[in-house]
């Protein structure tokens, strides 16, 4: 059904096989996706379990552009000197 899959701009066509890693940036996000996934599947505690996966998300989120509410607040805090 539209709207299942991301557009083809954001993450590739399919039908065009695996997209490279262009930039070391995703490289290293990618990187550290698959060990919060990997941390994420030996993990035997529901909350620590919940934020692997949520650390795993944040870091393709870096590679697709997706930013969320915790990333903004991270600029905030860090740039801003909020709450210090």
């Amino acid at each position: 059904s539209p709207g299942c899959f991301p557009p083809p701009h954001r993450c590739g066509d399919p039908l065009a096989g695996s997209p490279s890693l262009t930039q070391s940036r995703h490289s290293l996000h990618l990187g550290a996706c698959v060990a919060a996934l990997a941390r994420y599947g030996r993990e035997r505690d529901l909350a620590l379990a919940a934020e692997r996966l949520r650390l795993a998300r944040r870091h393709l989120g870096r590679i697709t552009g997706h930013v969320g509410a915790e990333d903004v607040l991270d600029i905030i805090f860090r740039d801003f000197c909020v709450g210090k």
